[in-house]
């Protein structure tokens, strides 16, 4: 049965495997929207460190999730009004954010907004459960990893590129605890559904992943 929704394209994977460019990159080929479901929980975490509320409190974060004015516009991040764009791509904020989504409150309290980025003519998302949870239904699922090693090297340049001190034993030991945290957790665990592409890129340049998940879309959208 073909569904009258718009088309999505699910692509989930752990911290730093290259998804967020692989996907905005997709979505730009396709004329797609894009949704960095990652940067909702940056935001709940810039946020409640900002109110002074713990991470250890999944009831307040819950609640803060539920009331943010989130706004995403040409390629700006606006919470509140404000560009928070930069702010949320802090490390320290990234492994909040890994904190504070093994919450049920927090997660439940994202599932709606996240769905409403689903608009014609169509949507690429990226996250932890798009496949699992929020597109069960995804024309395409791809579930995009690499080595821990690869993940922390890149991880490495980007932050040196932007002029930021950073060591390669930290980035892995931060990486090994964010994979085990996003595995572990009770709700909507880090996981390759049944019936995802599994796509290592550990090897590949962004050029290389983005063909194989188009090819891929093409190969079954001539399906339909």
């Amino acid at each position: 049965m073909v569904s009258n929704l718009p088309p999505v394209i699910a692509i989930d994977g752990p911290t730093a495997s290259g998804k967020g460019t692989v996907a905005m990159r997709v979505a730009a080929e396709l004329g797609f929207h894009y949704l960095d479901s990652g940067a909702l929980y940056r935001l709940v975490a810039l946020a409640s460190e900002k109110e002074g509320i713990s991470v250890d409190n999944p009831i307040a974060l819950g609640s803060l999730a539920s009331g943010m004015q989130i706004e995403f516009k040409d390629g700006v991040v606006l919470l509140a009004g404000r560009d928070v764009s930069e702010a949320i791509r802090e490390e320290k904020i990234g492994s909040r954010a890994s904190q504070v989504a093994i919450y049920s409150e927090v997660r439940d309290a994202l599932l709606t907004l996240q769905r409403s980025f689903r608009q014609k003519p169509g949507l690429v998302a990226d996250g932890r459960d798009m496949a699992s949870r929020i597109f069960t239904d995804a024309v395409l699922k791809v579930y995009l990893t690499a080595s821990v090693q690869a993940r922390a090297e890149r991880r490495y340049k980007q932050l040196i590129a932007k002029g930021i001190s950073a060591r390669m034993n930290v980035l892995l030991q931060d990486l090994q605890e964010r994979d085990a945290r996003d595995t572990n957790r009770g709700t909507a665990p880090l996981q390759c559904v049944e019936g995802a592409y599994l796509l290592d890129t550990s090897n590949l340049s962004v050029d290389q992943a983005v063909a194989q998940v188009l090819s891929w879309y093409a190969e079954l959208r001539n399906q339909l």
